[in-house]
């Protein structure tokens, strides 16, 4: 382990080497330090880097494990990522003293509102949910040290700012507080810098990873002819197969039409009750389903182990979304291959995506079950011969007999 993991408590050590990390990632080396010293920071760096645990190491480190109040809160976009980081957190602070608790919109909110009976230290939730409680009076925030804003550039779209900032006005003026995403946007980074108190602003540059393991391609089809070849890609190799589409609306034709052609496809929308989502993810998890349908915001965050295979069955209109999709895949240094399905009319897209990766798209067929480079010239059919020329044959054959 790294000089910086060596000073930190022990519970945090023992964690850390349960999971079987080795050395920190550079976002991690950068954060870790500044936000032991209590910095705000605003920090970018490439979905599967590690970004999570650079600043919930730290925080843990600073919880005052006597006072049962809550003292971090970390926001979070979306009902799936907020379970994977609470996930996180309980791996981390087992055998301790340190109380944690996961709260979305959509649950139960009296049985959120009994557990927080429970004095929890670190409380991690959707905005709207958390803005819920705190109005309510069953969420106080004058002990919160802390403020995480995950996924930022989703979490402070405009129509959510105004619940992110009422919950940071609740707390004391010398809070600390934490931007991390894949990608920071300028008026994101605006944003913190207006509610921050001198922020170090950390971007890990692709230079600065791992060589990535992940290759990027691209099929040009017509549209029509999307879904088969999703059907044909799937059907190339074992392994997990993620789909994005731009409309939500697209999600159960296309997962129905695979189904006529033998593809198990499950989907994942915002809209589902928490309960479906949580059946499909583990359908997913489980190989039980071939292909996972989703749009960006449903799939925000999630961390699911060993997808091989990302594809854009829509090309996203934002290379940042490009970025935070293809993110599922190749994680932490593994393997992986993103698939972009473009008609004629978007390979205009193609160029802006590649400068968004920070290296070219290769354009490839799908042959024989396999991407090729170029479709293999078909051999010319024999010429169809003529009656008499068959006889003649027939003749010469009974002659040689």
């Amino acid at each position: 382990m790294m000089k910086t993991m060596q000073t930190l408590q022990s519970f945090i050590q023992k964690a850390w080497k349960k999971a079987g990390f080795d050395g920190l990632t550079a976002v991690q080396e950068e954060a870790i330090p500044l936000i032991l010293e209590g910095k705000d920071v605003i920090v970018e760096s490439a979905t599967g880097t590690g970004k999570t645990l650079a600043y919930l190491i730290p925080l843990l480190e600073r919880i005052d494990q006597d006072n049962r109040n809550p003292q971090v809160v970390i926001l979070a976009p979306t009902r799936e990522l907020v379970m994977q980081i609470g996930q996180v957190v309980q791996a981390f602070s087992a055998g301790t003293e340190i109380e944690s608790i996961t709260l979305i919109g959509g649950a139960d909110m009296r049985r959120q509102i009994e557990r927080l009976r429970t004095r929890p230290q670190i409380i991690v939730g959707t905005p709207g949910r958390i803005k819920e409680l705190i109005e309510a009076r069953k969420l106080r925030m004058h002990d919160v040290k802390s403020i995480v804003i995950d996924e930022a550039d989703q979490t402070l779209q405009p129509r959510l700012i105004e619940t992110s900032q009422a919950i940071i006005k609740t707390t004391l003026r010398d809070r600390q507080l934490l931007f991390f995403s894949a990608t920071i946007p300028a008026e994101v980074e605006k944003l913190g810098k207006e509610w921050m108190d001198e922020p170090k602003v950390i971007r890990v540059s692709r230079a600065n990873l791992p060589k990535s393991q992940v290759e990027h391609v691209y099929l040009v089809c017509d549209r029509r002819d999307k879904i088969d070849l999703l059907r044909r890609i799937v059907r190339m190799d074992e392994g997990k197969y993620i789909a994005f589409v731009n409309d939500s609306i697209q999600l159960d034709e296309i997962a129905q039409k695979l189904g006529y052609r033998g593809i198990k496809a499950g989907t994942l929308q915002g809209s589902a009750w928490k309960t479906e989502r949580e059946t499909t993810l583990n359908q997913f998890r489980e190989g039980r389903i071939d292909l996972l349908i989703t749009t960006d915001l449903a799939a925000r965050g999630l961390d699911i182990q060993d997808v091989t295979h990302v594809i854009h069955y829509d090309l996203p209109e934002d290379p940042g979304a490009y970025i935070h999709r293809s993110g599922r895949t190749g994680r932490m240094g593994k393997k992986g291959m993103v698939i972009s399905l473009v008609t004629n009319r978007e390979l205009g897209g193609v160029n802006r995506l590649s400068k968004a990766v920070g290296a070219p798209l290769k354009r490839k067929s799908l042959y024989m079950g396999q991407l090729t480079d170029e479709i293999p010239a078909a051999k010319a059919p024999a010429p169809r011969q003529g009656r008499k020329q068959r006889q003649t044959q027939r003749k010469r054959g009974a002659k040689r007999t």
